[in-house]
């Protein structure tokens, strides 16, 4: 079958991207990721995707911009407050037993994510033990959440999911209206750090009790989920626990017999006993 010329457009570019700037899109789910890019032509004014990878290739700056579209910046405070209530109910009782805690979100877009998880291991007792790392491709959205600074509009919406997911105070105490939005508490913000790094191309980042990778996998193709995982995997301590998002799961992964679910329902694992 003859490809489209879009889509051998489309694979030039993502393979220009990787080359200039080291960004690897090429095992992105090709469905998923031509909406975002002929999105990202449109909206930057180029009359075909070879004028838009000329575009980005020639600027810095452009290439900032169609990083906005590839990457999915869109996230929410206690996002699926099931899972939160799952990490309370069976994740933490065991973290509670170690002396030190390391957890990676891994994917953490502008930050939402992070600064949940901080709040809920705030309440439970941890934060102050755990060291909190938080990673993205997306520069703009790791800048952003570095400032801790979120609209207003949608803490309404954030609460209720803060509620939901068992939390044990107001929730507007872990910010105060500043700069035209909400700003998030300092103690917050100072727990996490915030780093770049890539799934598709980087190595395994720190060594884990925790890692949370919601709502990433599902733009990625088998291969590079598997890589994904596999990541986590080597992360993880031995019996370290895996957050999903609610669309994805270990069930056909080439990870499947490595990790048992402890709630299937809220896509939270634990890493086999039989592994290191």
């Amino acid at each position: 079958m003859t490809l489209a010329v879009a889509d051998i457009e489309i694979r030039l570019l993502v393979q220009a991207v990787h080359l200039r700037y080291g960004h690897d899109f090429r095992d992105y789910a090709f469905a998923s990721l031509k909406r975002r890019v002929l999105q990202a032509q449109e909206r930057m004014g180029a009359d075909t995707i070879s004028a838009l990878q000329e575009q980005v290739l020639h600027d810095p700056a452009q290439f900032a911009q169609l990083l906005q579209y590839l990457t999915v910046p869109v996230s929410e405070m206690f996002r699926d407050p099931a899972y939160f209530l799952a990490l309370r109910r069976h994740v933490v009782p065991v973290l509670r037993t170690y002396p030190s805690l390391k957890v990676w979100v891994a994917g953490c877009s502008t930050g939402e994510e992070a600064y949940s998880l901080a709040i809920l291991l705030q309440e439970e007792g941890l934060l102050e033990r755990t060291i909190l790392y938080a990673t993205d491709i997306n520069h703009a959205s790791l800048d952003k959440a570095r400032h801790g600074i979120f609209r207003l509009e949608p803490m309404q919406s954030f609460t209720r999911n803060y509620q939901r997911a068992g939390g044990l105070r107001s929730f507007s105490d872990y910010y105060t209206a500043a700069y035209g939005g909400a700003l998030f508490d300092k103690g917050l913000r100072r727990s996490i750090t915030f780093a770049d790094h890539s799934l598709a191309t980087d190595a395994v980042f720190s060594e884990t009790q925790l890692v949370s990778c919601r709502n990433v996998l599902i733009y990625f193709n088998r291969a590079l989920q598997d890589r994904a995982i596999g990541l986590f995997h080597e992360s993880l301590t031995r019996r370290g626990f895996l957050g999903l998002g609610s669309k994805e799961t270990l069930d056909f992964s080439a990870y499947a017999d490595r990790f048992e679910p402890v709630s299937r329902a809220d896509r939270v694992y634990r890493k086999s006993g039989s592994d290191a």
